[in-house]
C-alpha cells in the first residue's frame, strides 16, 4: 500500500498466508525489532529505561522478546516524536492507549479483511463512523488497522489480495459516505490534492478530501503521478486556493519537491504531507507547510489557513 498513517500505509505485495489469522505473539528480538521499526537500539531501551514502555519478556538468557502489541506501542512513540512531540509525551500516550476500545474496533474490521469480506468492511466502517464521527474513524481505526495489513505483508503474513480488498473498498466507503456539502454564498476556491510525480497511492488524499468536504470545502482530485507541468497548469485555470500533495517513498521525495516549486502561482497555500517527510530532515527548504501524520489535524490546519485568508 505505502500510504496510510503518516497519511499513508506500506505496500502490501503478497507473499500470503493460508487459513489461519497472523500470530499476535511473536518474540521479536530487540535487533529485529530496531530493523522493523527503524529506530537504534539504544533509543529502544532508553525509551524502556525512562518512561517503562513497553515492559517486555525476557528469554532465558536475559534477551528481550517483544510481541506485536509491544511493537505497536514502539510505532506509535515513534511517530509521535516525528510529529513533534517530546519523547516523554508520546510514551504517555502511548500507554494510554493500551486496549481501547479503538483496539477493539480495529480487530474487528482486521479479521473481515482477513476473511476478505467486504460487506462486513463497509458496515464496520458504516457503524464504526455513527460512534465517532469520520475523523475519528480515519485516525483512529482505518488508517491505524490499514497499517497493520502492510506489516502482515511485510511478515508475509498476507496476500495482496487482502490490501487490494481493504483499499478499494476502503475508497468505496469514503466516496459514497462524503460529499462536497452546499455553503450558502459563494463556493470557496478549490483545493487541488495530487500525489507526485514518482507516488500512486491516493488512499490519504481521499480521506483528506472527505474530511474537507463535510465543512463545505470543494477538492479536486489530479490523483497518482502527477507529473510537475500538469500541477503547475491545473493551478492557475482552477482558481485553487491550496495544493495538497503527499508523497511516501524517500526516492520520490526530489521529484515531489520540484512540483511544489513548480507552482508560481501568488496567493495559493501549499501543504504536503507522507513518509517522505517524516523526518525533520526531510522537511528542509520544502516550499508550504507539513501537515503531519494525524488527518483530522491536517484537515483542521489546511481549512484554519484558508479561513484566515477570508
Amino acid at each position: 500500500m505505502r500510504e496510510i498513517g503518516h497519511i499513508a500505509v506500506t505496500d502490501a505485495h503478497s507473499s500470503g498466508f493460508g487459513t489461519e489469522m497472523p500470530p499476535v505473539d511473536v518474540g521479536f528480538t530487540i535487533r529485529q525489532a530496531s530493523l522493523l521499526l527503524k529506530v537504534p537500539a539504544p533509543t529502544i531501551r532508553s525509551w524502556e529505561r525512562r518512561y517503562g514502555v513497553p515492559v517486555v519478556e525476557r528469554s532465558k538468557g536475559g534477551h528481550r522478546r517483544y510481541r506485536s502489541d509491544q511493537l505497536r506501542m514502539l510505532r506509535r512513540i515513534r511517530d509521535e516524536i516525528a510529529s513533534g512531540s517530546t519523547a516523554g509525551a508520546a510514551a504517555a500516550r502511548a500507554i494510554e492507549g493500551q486496549s481501547s476500545p479503538s483496539d477493539t474496533r480495529i480487530k474487528a474490521f482486521l479479521a473481515a479483511v482477513h476473511q476478505l469480506d467486504s460487506v462486513r468492511v463497509s458496515q464496520l466502517l458504516d457503524s464504526f463512523t455513527q460512534a465517532l464521527g469520520l475523523a475519528r474513524v480515519l485516525d483512529e481505526v482505518l488508517f491505524p488497522a490499514m497499517r497493520e495489513v502492510g506489516r502482515w505483508w511485510e511478515d508475509g503474513r498476507c496476500d495482496v489480495a487482502h490490501e487490494h480488498l481493504v483499499t478499494e473498498t476502503s475508497r468505496a466507503w469514503l466516496s459514497r459516505a462524503t460529499g462536497v456539502q452546499p455553503v450558502a454564498g459563494v463556493e470557496p476556491r478549490p483545493i487541488l490534492l495530487t500525489c507526485g510525480p514518482r507516488d500512486h497511492h491516493t488512499l490519504g488524499l481521499e480521506a483528506i478530501g472527505a474530511l474537507l468536504s463535510q465543512h463545505g470545502q470543494p477538492c479536486r482530485m489530479l490523483g497518482a503521478r502527477t507529473p510537475a507541468a500538469s500541477l503547475s497548469v491545473a493551478v492557475e485555470p482552477t482558481d485553487a486556493a491550496a495544493v495538497v500533495l503527499v508523497s511516501h517513498l524517500p526516492s520520490a521525495r526530489r521529484a515531489a519537491i520540484e512540483s511544489l516549486r513548480g507552482i508560481h502561482v501568488s496567493k495559493v497555500h501549499i501543504f504536503y504531507a507522507g513518509n517522505a517527510f517524516v523526518s525533520v530532515q526531510a522537511r528542509r527548504s520544502v516550499p508550504g507547510k507539513y501537515l503531519g501524520i494525524n488527518l483530522s489535524r491536517a484537515a483542521d490546519l489546511i481549512l484554519a489557513d484558508l479561513t484566515h485568508d477570508l
